[in-house]
């Protein structure tokens, strides 16, 4: 009989089974990773250590991943088309820019992954994953180094895999769960996501009063029907918890257990990461205002903001990776209602995206090689089993993913 998470508990260090365990799933190629489960209180472990996992190189070159950049390049031909937004003179804008400010912006930008760093360790610590409960914790650099591998991988695969993706570092760090772990990010997301709601509101009365325009309108709501699917959903979730146990096979119960308690321990008292949720989408503003001012643009902190948590939304369904096409469309669409048009709101709309997207696939991708050899700073796994479990971890937790998330 496969027992339970709350039968095997322990108070004062990592939990037993699911903790311990990777969900069996296997991946396009039929290939894969460690899986351990729990049977009658003792751990059987396969014994796949020796096949050659699939990297996120490899998941990166599969076909739903090239049809997502495809379709990123069609947006964005499609949108410089139909604007009639002339190449050559977005080209000479860009090269005029300000190197300070975009440096600026960038300095702003990654210094909020820096606080998302902190703010997911806060959430951790919630659901008894810190020192106090015996797992070995990544300081402030160690957590930065997660949140910004999770970003990367977030920009060149789609479906927000990279989300898992960062729980599955956490993992692969202190033997944290997985599922536990992976519910405190989707409480996070939706947090963000009412707080974007909230920021954006009170920024658009600023900026619109009264005189909204008619997409503003219609993107504002969209984004609010985002938030109450989401809402609806963790209701529903909360409620049919015990249902949903009877009706799942036994082996799965302790993956729900695990992923419920991530996202109710968080949502119970979600006040104080909404607040830095806010002040991370001011950020997002303070961003965009300094790219707009290195192209010698005018924009205040609340239409920036406006702006920045539009584009946002357009990330709220992830069709491309990173949203890739489909944000650098929204701004330059959402730019001239607050004055910056055609060929210039494309300059500002690309640069922002060197700032946020290619920056990070830049950094991260020699970073990301660096990982697979070497542990998150400050953890202890080295060694031969420790390089092979984090290049072949992406696969294994992509397939996850798409199957269980």
């Amino acid at each position: 009989m496969i027992r339970g998470v709350m039968s095997n508990e322990s108070p004062s260090g990592p939990k037993l089974g699911e903790d311990s365990a990777i969900p069996l799933e296997a991946d396009a190629a039929n290939l894969h990773d460690p899986v351990t489960v729990v049977i009658d209180g003792s751990e059987r472990a396969s014994n796949d250590e020796n096949e050659d996992p699939e990297n996120l190189g490899r998941r990166f070159l599969q076909p739903r991943t090239l049809i997502s950049f495809g379709l990123a390049l069609v947006i964005i031909v499609f949108v410089f088309s139909r604007l009639n937004i002339n190449p050559a003179l977005v080209w000479s804008r860009v090269k005029q820019a300000n190197l300070g400010l975009l440096l600026a912006a960038g300095v702003v930008y990654y210094s909020s992954l820096f606080v998302r760093g902190l703010r997911w360790k806060m959430m951790l610590g919630r659901v008894g994953i810190d020192e106090k409960h015996g797992y070995e914790m990544p300081g402030p650099v160690g957590m930065f180094h997660i949140i910004f591998l999770s970003w990367f991988a977030n920009c060149v695969v789609p479906a927000r895999l990279g989300d898992a993706y960062r729980s599955f570092l956490l993992k692969q760090k202190n033997k944290a769960s997985f599922g536990t772990s992976l519910g405190t990010i989707l409480a996070e997301r939706l947090i963000d996501l009412v707080t974007l709601i909230f920021v954006l509101l009170v920024a658009g009365i600023v900026v619109f009063g009264t005189k909204v325009p008619h997409r503003a309108e219609q993107a504002f709501l969209i984004g609010a029907a985002v938030v109450i699917v989401g809402v609806i959903g963790v209701i529903v979730l909360f409620l049919g918890r015990n249902r949903f146990e009877r009706w799942m096979p036994d082996r799965f119960i302790i993956h729900y257990q695990n992923l419920s308690e991530g996202i109710f321990e968080i949502l119970k008292r979600p006040i104080p990461y909404g607040i830095i949720g806010a002040a991370l989408w001011m950020f997002d503003g303070v961003r965009v205002m300094l790219v707009a001012w290195a192209l010698n643009s005018h924009l205040t902190i609340a239409e920036a903001t406006v702006v920045a948590l539009l584009s946002a939304l357009a990330t709220a369904i992830p069709l491309t990776p990173g949203g890739a096409g489909t944000v650098e469309a929204f701004m330059i669409i959402i730019l001239p209602w607050v004055g910056i048009r055609g060929d210039e709101a494309a300059a500002l709309a690309l640069l922002d995206r060197v700032v946020t997207y290619w920056s990070l696939i830049a950094i991260g991708l020699p970073v990301y090689i660096v990982s697979l050899r070497h542990a998150v700073p400050t953890g202890k796994s080295t060694g031969k089993a420790a390089r092979k479990q984090s290049a072949g971890q992406y696969s294994t937790m992509s397939q996850t993913a798409d199957s269980d998330v």
